[in-house]
């Protein structure tokens, strides 16, 4: 008769045993990891999460965790009474609303993060795109053109931002030792107005400035599907970009592939989508042949 726990520790070692080649390669690598979504909602998976963040630090590796929060922002304006209002899925931000934004993104959620990893065993410190300059800003423009007069307008969506510059500086100081960054996706402009950033823009641009091995994008959603429904493992930036233009993307993964594709193309090695809401996916995808997710890379 088989011994269960005894079994349980042979699987643990084999898949120990098998996640050395994987631990060999990526020693000395950074990874840029965007978290966000259902998984910074739930305590298990946070906690798994920083476990599992603490661990690639101790292999070797320099992880980068960039954090959004939009449900959290949310819930906190509408504590406060603050109405905001929503334009191709960007917030927009007025004022107010961005001293809200930064109070939760910089303070409390970024803080519960830096706390959870530190609580795991890692050395963790909270930062937001105005410390040491790190993501200097600039008004993000959108767009609008009208379907019956064709007349195009560019809409005003207040103080939100897109990465203008990042400057590394930090970030390559804290690699060289055992601090792990966790940075908020506020930045700030030349007169120093501060600016909300999509946090998936962020991370994508904080990846192609440190030349990341590889950028993760952690989601509610698998992976980018086939038009079966099919989890695509890999894509080529062509394959990418195609699958954008005849529809097989669609929604949300349509600018998540973009920051993919724009990352890579900026001399990150490899983009990864995946699901945050499965336990351990960080590790499944680095430390296991087959991976989670889809990986977008040169080809």
């Amino acid at each position: 008769m088989s011994n269960p726990t005894r079994d349980e520790w042979l699987t643990k070692a084999r898949t120990l045993s098998e996640a050395l080649p994987y631990m060999r390669r990526y020693a000395g690598s950074t990874f840029v990891i965007k978290y966000g979504g259902h998984a910074m909602g739930d305590a298990a998976l946070a906690e798994l999460f920083a476990r599992d963040i603490v661990l690639l630090k101790q292999v070797g590796i320099n992880p980068v965790v960039v954090h959004g929060g939009g449900p959290q922002i949310g819930q906190m304006l509408d504590r406060l009474k603050i109405q905001s209002s929503f334009i191709d899925g960007l917030r927009v931000t007025d004022k107010a609303t961005v001293e809200v934004v930064e109070m939760v993104l910089a303070g409390s959620i970024n803080k519960q993060i830096v706390a959870a990893i530190n609580s795991a065993g890692g050395r963790a410190v909270g930062l937001s795109g105005k410390d040491s300059n790190l993501i200097t800003a600039r008004r993000l423009e959108r767009v609008q053109r009208d379907p019956d007069s064709h007349i195009e307008k560019v809409l005003d969506l207040g103080f939100v931002g897109e990465p203008h510059k990042v400057n590394p500086e930090i970030l390559n100081a804290l690699a060289k030792s055992d601090i792990i960054p966790v940075i908020a996706p506020v930045g700030f402009d030349d007169k120093g107005d501060t600016y909300n950033i999509n946090a998936d823009t962020a991370a994508g641009a904080v990846a192609a400035e440190l030349k990341a091995a590889r950028f993760f994008l952690l989601t509610d959603v698998a992976g980018v599907l086939d038009k079966n429904k099919t989890l695509i493992d890999n894509m080529t930036l062509e394959s990418a970009r195609e699958a954008i233009a005849d529809g097989t993307a669609q929604g949300g993964m349509i600018p998540k592939i973009e920051t993919c594709i724009d990352a890579v193309e900026k001399g990150v090695e490899a983009a990864v989508i995946l699901d945050g809401r499965v336990p351990h996916a960080l590790l499944l995808e680095i430390f296991t042949e087959g991976g989670v997710g889809t990986l977008i890379g040169r080809g």
